[in-house]
């Protein structure tokens, strides 16, 4: 079976395993990247750090996730994961949900001119 791979301006993504309720992803943040501020109406995200350091923004937190370390993205939250390290950044990403596409993204703010929306109140 090959594995559906992606590449992004920000490093690549691999879709390791997927069903109807969930789809687990193994991502790599290149060094100083950062990917959109975005939000998700019909998935939660939870990201597992495997190398690397993760500068997590959840809402109006910002916060760092260390190797071993995990963190929750609920759904409707406005998220972005980045790399402030030297290192590319590995996570695991285990996305939940009654619908999984990728269309079910609304970029807030992009370094790569990708936004489709504005931030909500």
């Amino acid at each position: 079976m090959e594995l559906e791979r992606g590449e992004r301006p920000w490093g690549t993504y691999t879709v390791l395993e997927e069903n109807k309720s969930y789809k687990i992803k193994r991502i790599e943040v290149l060094p100083g990247q950062r990917l959109s501020l975005q939000m998700h109406h019909h998935r939660s995200e939870h990201w597992i750090v495997v190398s690397g350091t993760a500068r997590v923004t959840c809402d109006d937190r910002e916060f760092i996730v260390n190797v071993n370390e995990s963190t929750f993205i609920p759904v409707g939250k406005s998220h972005r994961l980045e790399n402030p390290g030297l290192i590319t950044l590995v996570i695991i990403e285990v996305q939940s949900g009654e619908y999984l596409g990728e269309d079910d993204i609304v970029r807030y703010q992009d370094d790569y001119q990708r936004a489709t929306a504005e931030p909500e109140p």
